[in-house]
């Protein structure tokens, strides 16, 4: 007798893995970028190390140089703590938390910003400034899911428009993809992973209760504002 897995797998598992997998497959898509931003703040230590290095072999330095150059390094050194610690948020986030919804747009954009550069896609935004707060993790999930789909499967280079407003109450974000005017080409598209499909994005859309409608062209996504979740710290006196 033959068992289908649809019927063997209840519907609850069967959407909790779909949305894992769509995380899995966000994440792998954003290894390059994780990887630079928490490369490059260690490379300027390492210069910056090479530099006090050739200072002491040519020679013991004055100390306020020594001090002046240390100092530095252990800036520098404060500065890679806090952005690994950033990017570390990406690949685990922890509690959840709330963030301006203008900055957790900004942050997306600016996480693709380099791939999107190379592949030809121009990205403008449409955000004022404003209050309302969204879950960070959400709107990290799926606005960076729409982008990636949509981007994914665009005949060539696009402009890209990201869009996001308080409507009654909801955040509402969108993203529309248009090709470019001129003939720009850029570079060829090679997959380190697996494309992200419209089903990646439902998935996530479901696990987190979020509205999601998606023409040809452009992918809304509706949110609500973020409720805060995390327990009250008490700052030292």
């Amino acid at each position: 007798m033959e068992t289908r897995t649809s019927d063997a797998v209840p519907a609850g598992r069967r959407s909790r893995a779909g949305a894992e997998a769509a995380r899995y497959g966000v994440l792998r898509r954003l290894g390059a970028a994780l990887k630079h931003d928490m490369v490059v703040n260690l490379q300027a230590i390492a210069m910056m190390a090479e530099v006090l290095n050739a200072k002491l072999e040519r020679g013991t330095p004055a100390p306020a140089e020594l001090q002046t150059s240390i100092t530095k390094l252990n800036r520098l050194a404060r500065e890679a703590v806090a952005n690994c610690l950033k990017v570390a948020s990406w690949i685990e986030p922890g509690e959840d938390e709330g963030v301006r919804l203008a900055d957790g747009v900004d942050e997306c954009l600016a996480l693709l910003a380099s791939n999107f550069n190379f592949r030809g896609f121009v990205v403008t935004k449409e955000v004022p400034d404003s209050a309302f707060q969204v879950s960070r993790v959400v709107l990290r999930n799926l606005l960076i899911a729409s982008l990636i789909t949509l981007t994914d499967a665009a005949a060539g280079p696009c402009e890209v428009h990201v869009k996001a407003e308080v409507v009654a109450g909801f955040a509402e974000i969108s993203v529309r993809i248009s090709p470019r005017q001129d003939e720009f080409e850029g570079l060829p598209y090679e997959a380190s992973y697996r494309q992200l499909e419209w089903s990646d994005v439902q998935a996530l859309a479901l696990a987190e209760s979020v509205e999601l409608v998606r023409s040809h062209d452009q992918i809304v996504i509706r949110m609500p504002r973020a409720i805060a979740t995390a327990p009250l710290q008490i700052a030292p006196i």
